[in-house]
């Protein structure tokens, strides 16, 4: 797991280690609906793990978030409204 520097800061790679494993597609699926990927809840696991990694490089490119060689780290504000997130942000 990595650390961000800026305690506003929260990285994906960390975010994704604290949700259990036999969750985690749900919780890839909750991230792609947040956005706005139509199908999300019917796609391939295979198809929802690229889509989730195109939805980050779409943060990285608005600058909603910052990748870094093997993570995004974004601020919290870029994940206000992402309910399935909340209980696995550290406060």
């Amino acid at each position: 797991m990595s650390a961000p520097s800026n305690p506003d800061s929260v990285s994906w790679r960390d975010l994704e280690a604290r949700v259990p494993l036999d969750e985690l597609p749900t919780f890839h699926r909750a991230f792609l609906i947040w956005r706005g990927v139509e199908g999300a809840g019917e796609m391939p696991l295979r198809r929802v793990q690229q889509r989730v990694e195109a939805e980050l490089n779409k943060l990285v490119q608005a600058r909603q978030a910052q990748r870094t060689e093997n993570d995004v780290l974004m601020s919290r504000a870029a994940l206000d409204g992402f309910a399935a997130a909340r209980p696995w942000l550290l406060e």
